[in-house]
């Protein structure tokens, strides 16, 4: 039975429709009338009223309307369907209750993959970005394929370090500062033997002062033979002589130690590392002062700063052992400076690995063979030094001629032997 007064179902013109409709129009495209809770008095829309048994004035109750998720608030009118809308109001997951979709659900595992993913392409591309930048830097002078007669190569690797009193690119003011004096070309102020081997490394001071033959040998610029007198001098004058060529041949022919690698620092970049890193930590026992290398150092814990390392490292006048005290303050200064740079602090802040490497690599100079593994090998050995895995030492001496330092042969020709076979050094020097 029909309650909608004259036959009313559906539109005022008598078609029917909603469910189970007959009518070909869709269902979605017809307006539907809004379903109300009553007209009441002074509803003035020409409706007629609802009907007795579904008025909530009468008693009737009207199905609860679904929320539509956040569309606005129920105004008594549904809006399109009779009671409510089907599927979830929520927003993740499925759909709005108008049919847009919700925000997914993030996918965590996927954005984290993404994330390490990304990271290693960037240090990836950084790491060989800094390595062919290092790479370009070093300044491969040294031509070791012009040393003739070369001993045999033993195991291990063994570095030729020298420090120069090259004044390069310095101004007169930073000569004045580092009281490095104005003297024209270059000359060796340190030389060491670093021997790196499966029984941990071996640090050999050669005293500049030693006394040494000087070979036949082959001009580096000129590329003449000058064939040997049996001249002897002190080792540092070879090098003044004819460059790092003709320290190497005069090394090799004096020890029997082949030399694998070549690296050479001067005055300015020596300073410039230390300042990189904020100084260097050492330890003092004994207050000394040198007017010549403007050292003026109180006993005890002290930070040395560039200029104040530069000054440790060339006093000798101020020892009575001079020139083999120096090397044993230079040894301990080095190994303390490497051992002070490789570490988390140093290697993973790019805004102290960069100003350090360039600092070094600006004034370095090796051999043509020496590559980036090559120098960082050789510095991890220098800094294993006083890691309890190496030893430092000073090449043996027997007496002196003069002015001159005089090698034991006897035990030189020893601790070469152990190095040649990488065995473990128990040879002692001065």
């Amino acid at each position: 039975m029909n309650e909608w007064p004259n036959g009313w179902s559906g539109d005022q013109n008598g078609n029917r429709y909603g469910y189970g409709s007959g009518s070909a129009e869709p269902e979605g495209a017809r307006a539907m009338p809004q379903v109300r809770r009553d007209a009441g008095p002074g509803y003035r829309r020409n409706e007629p009223p609802l009907p007795p048994s579904m008025s909530p004035r009468r008693g009737a109750s009207v199905p609860p309307q679904q929320s539509q998720g956040y569309d606005d608030a129920y105004d008594g009118y549904n809006t399109g369907q009779v009671y409510g809308g089907g599927g979830g109001g929520g927003r993740r997951g499925g759909n709005h209750g108008d049919g847009r979709p919700g925000r997914p659900r993030p996918h965590w595992g996927r954005r984290i993959k993404w994330t390490v993913i990304t990271l290693v392409a960037v240090l990836a591309v950084a790491s060989v970005a800094t390595y062919f930048w290092a790479d370009g830097k070093l300044r491969r002078q040294v031509d070791l394929s012009k040393v003739i007669d070369r001993p045999a190569t033993g195991d291990g690797t063994n570095y030729l370090i020298v420090g120069s009193d090259s004044r390069e690119g310095m101004s007169a003011a930073e000569k004045r500062k580092l009281h490095t004096g104005s003297a024209e070309g270059k000359r060796t102020d340190s030389m060491m033997i670093l021997h790196d081997g499966s029984n941990g490394p071996t640090l050999i001071s050669l005293p500049r002062d030693s006394d040494v033959e000087i070979p036949t040998y082959v001009g580096s610029s000129s590329g003449k033979k000058y064939p040997g007198t049996g001249r002897h001098t002190k080792l540092n004058a070879a090098y003044a002589e004819d460059g790092p060529e003709l320290l190497v041949r005069t090394v090799e022919y004096n020890t029997k130690l082949h030399i694998d690698h070549y690296v050479e620092i001067g005055f300015a970049g020596f300073a410039n590392i230390v300042d990189a890193i904020g100084g260097v930590d050492m330890n003092i026992p004994k207050a000394f002062k040198d007017k010549n290398s403007g050292a003026d150092f109180p006993a005890g814990e002290q930070t040395l700063n560039g200029q104040q390392a530069l000054a440790f490292v060339r006093t000798r006048h101020a020892f009575a052992g001079q020139d083999l005290d120096r090397t044993k303050n230079q040894q301990k200064f080095l190994a303390t400076l490497a051992s002070q740079t490789a570490t988390p602090g140093t290697v993973l802040n790019p805004f102290k690995l960069y100003p350090t490497m360039s600092a070094g690599l600006d004034t370095l100079i090796v051999d043509k063979d020496m590559n980036l593994f090559d120098l960082g090998s050789m510095f991890f050995a220098m800094k294993g030094v006083t890691g309890g895995e190496g030893k430092s030492m000073n090449m043996p001496i027997s007496g002196s001629t003069g002015g001159n330092l005089v090698w034991d042969k006897t035990k030189v020709h020893q601790l070469v032997q152990q190095l040649n076979n990488d065995e473990k050094v128990t040879v002692s020097g001065n």
